[in-house]
């Protein structure tokens, strides 16, 4: 599962990145916070928490390198702010519509490394 944290401004272009490299399914939340710099400056006034998006999409192993570098390159000004990529392992998916029937259902163990799809999340 990766997990991003971005700029609004480049939200779009992260979407359209994915797209790009065949990565479909997608979560994206507006959201608040900051980061190491705990908000930003601008003249006399102090803003503790600044808008950005949040990102959930689930990706098989093979994927995941693809995935992580279209967000990367699409989401990157350079800037401190730019966000976070979070990178972890998926144990198990469900769909709702199949009554909480597991889908491709099968246990990660520490030793594996390969997450399940979380196809239709």
């Amino acid at each position: 599962m990766i997990q991003a944290i971005v700029r609004p401004e480049k939200a779009n272009d992260v979407v359209l990145s994915l797209e790009k490299t065949g990565i479909l399914a997608l979560t994206r939340m507006d959201v608040m916070g900051h980061g190491r710099q705990r908000g930003i400056h601008v003249g006399t006034i102090h803003y503790a928490e600044i808008a950005k998006v949040f990102f959930m999409i689930v990706v098989e192993n093979h994927d995941m390198d693809r995935a992580v570098n279209a967000i990367r390159i699409a989401a990157c000004t350079g800037n401190p702010g730019d966000g976070k990529i979070f990178v972890s392992s998926l144990l198990e998916s469900r769909t709702i519509r199949e009554s909480g029937k597991s889908v491709a259902s099968q246990k990660i163990t520490d030793h594996e490394s390969t997450p399940l799809s979380g196809k239709g999340v």
